[in-house]
């Protein structure tokens, strides 16, 4: 089967994509992909696990959203970039010259699948499917879509590598949630809560919404990072 016209497509959806004029949005993009800045978040998930559950199945929580993660990663980063072996877009001798990219950053490793976009959907499905918040789950996915979406503005993706990566982030999200309600359902029972302070699954509404708060109060940081940024540049 002949894909050279789907290459030629995600190439040309690459360059239409990829980079900006704008030294505010390449600051908030290279300071958005960065695993650390959202470790405040990931604190905020832990206490709303071990508050909102009984210790067993706090860890059982716990342990099923780090299975994922590391699914997530594994699967992407370990089994499929290898077999496929596709050069990043800002490596790729026949584009890269063409790549716009926010001050050299570069990224080495292979492209298909982004293991950025399958980590990020696959946090989106498993804590969407255990909290049950709507406000929360759109939030998570506004958060997983700008992730993604910041591999494509830095040139280091194709929007193909992204697709794939969501698809296969968000499928692994949602077998380890089934795996993890199975066990959920046999050392405990959900609470049934019958007020709107509570979601579906028992947890406390404000509690997710105090989640939400902390994604957008990070990105609000990150936009901070990159006022800095444009001031480092221009100086």
């Amino acid at each position: 089967m002949n894909l050279r016209w789907l290459i030629d497509l995600d190439r040309r959806m690459l360059l239409a994509l990829n980079g900006s004029d704008s030294l505010f949005l390449d600051g908030v993009m290279k300071i958005y992909t960065t695993t650390v800045v959202w470790v405040p978040v990931a604190l905020v998930l832990l206490f709303i696990v071990l508050k909102n559950n009984t210790p067993r199945t706090a860890l059982l929580t716990v342990i099923a959203v780090a299975l994922a993660i590391v699914a997530t990663d594994q699967v992407s980063s370990h089994l499929i970039k290898p077999l496929v072996g596709r050069l990043r877009p800002c490596n790729d001798p026949a584009i890269m010259h063409l790549i716009d990219t926010a001050n050299g950053y570069r990224s080495g490793g292979y492209s298909f699948t982004s293991s950025h976009a399958c980590n990020s959907f696959g946090i989106f499905a498993i804590v969407s499917l255990i909290i049950r918040h709507r406000g929360l789950s759109l939030t998570l996915l506004l958060w997983a879509i700008i992730n993604s979406f910041s591999r494509i503005y830095l040139g280091v993706h194709y929007p193909g590598d992204i697709l794939c990566g969501a698809i296969l982030g968000a499928s692994i999200g949602a077998v380890v949630y089934l795996g993890y309600r199975y066990v959920y359902r046999r050392i405990d029972q959900p609470m049934a809560r019958i007020t709107d302070n509570y979601t579906l699954s028992g947890y406390q509404s404000s509690d997710a919404q105090l989640m939400c708060l902390s994604i957008y109060a990070v990105f609000a940081l990150i936009c901070i990072g990159a006022l800095i940024y444009i001031n480092n540049n221009i100086l």
